[in-house]
């Protein structure tokens, strides 16, 4: 009796010390999409930071809701038929597709008054009602777009966009990471500000960019700010990052390993009882 006693204890101790099982949404573009598509990078990515944490924490159980290109606009219109699951902890990480399609701003008044989708912060409203509902109890967690470099896709140069560096439709990217602290603060929600706080700035983009030099003709490596004044042809140049220019990120825009792994140690910092 007194076996089977302590048996059922130890089996007792066993469950309770047991982490508990954290679910958990991660919501986001391509720099999401990502973590589980490495073969897009032209496998210059190994782990993206939802990889990193889950593998420290093994006690949480991730389910990739990243949309390549996708705005906050475009999963605020989307909602209902994304399929977005109950979870413990939700992350939202949108914002620099917003910026780079011109999608208009608004103001925290259009989040207080839910105005829809027809700005920034009526998308945002309205997605963070959808997590509410999904769990009213769920911790959310919002992170700020990074600052970006020359965008130039991996596997079709003509793909291509200039950097945080310029205003495009006369709003900056910090604009809209602002707007995310800003939201942040009102719901009184954590903000992991990468655009502000990571260290990720145009000068480690990248290492540098390969292009023609106008006088010669010959490639160069060209670093920040100086390749923003050099022409690149997608149709006729080279492609501009070689694996000797990967830095914070592998394109000007999405995260190297090294990005990444700056990615999840601060979502960690910022969610509380994670070590």
């Amino acid at each position: 009796m007194k076996k089977i006693f302590l048996l059922a204890v130890l089996v007792f101790i066993s469950l309770a010390s047991k982490p508990r099982k954290i679910t958990w949404v991660a919501i986001g573009d391509s720099i999401t999409y990502l973590n589980d598509h490495q073969n897009e990078t032209g496998n210059r990515v190994t782990k993206g930071y939802m990889t990193l944490i889950s593998e420290k924490h093994p006690n949480i159980e991730y389910k990739n809701q990243g949309h390549n290109g996708w705005t906050s606009v475009n999963i605020a219109d989307k909602i209902e038929s994304l399929e977005i699951v109950k979870a413990d902890v939700y992350t939202v990480f949108l914002g620099t597709n917003d910026w780079w399609q011109g999608k208009s701003l608004g103001t925290i008044t259009d989040y207080q008054q839910n105005t829809g989708t027809g700005t920034v912060y009526g998308a945002f409203r309205i997605i963070n009602n959808k997590l509410k509902q999904l769990n009213k109890k769920a911790r959310i967690i919002l992170i700020t777009p990074m600052q970006r470099g020359d965008f130039v896709y991996i596997n079709s140069s003509k793909n291509n966009a200039y950097g945080s560096y310029k205003p495009k439709k006369e709003q900056t990217l910090e604009q809209f990471a602002n707007a995310i602290v800003e939201i942040g603060k009102f719901e009184k929600v954590p903000v992991v500000d990468l655009y502000h706080d990571s260290g990720i700035t145009l000068d480690n983009m990248v290492s540098f960019k390969k292009l023609k030099d106008p006088q010669t003709g010959g490639y160069k490596n060209y670093t920040y700010p100086e390749y923003t004044t050099i022409p690149f042809d997608p149709l006729k140049d080279d492609y501009p990052y070689p694996v000797e220019a990967v830095n914070m990120t592998y394109d000007g825009l999405h995260p190297s390993d090294k990005g990444y792994q700056v990615i999840a140690d601060m979502l960690a910092a910022k969610w509380k009882g994670l070590k």
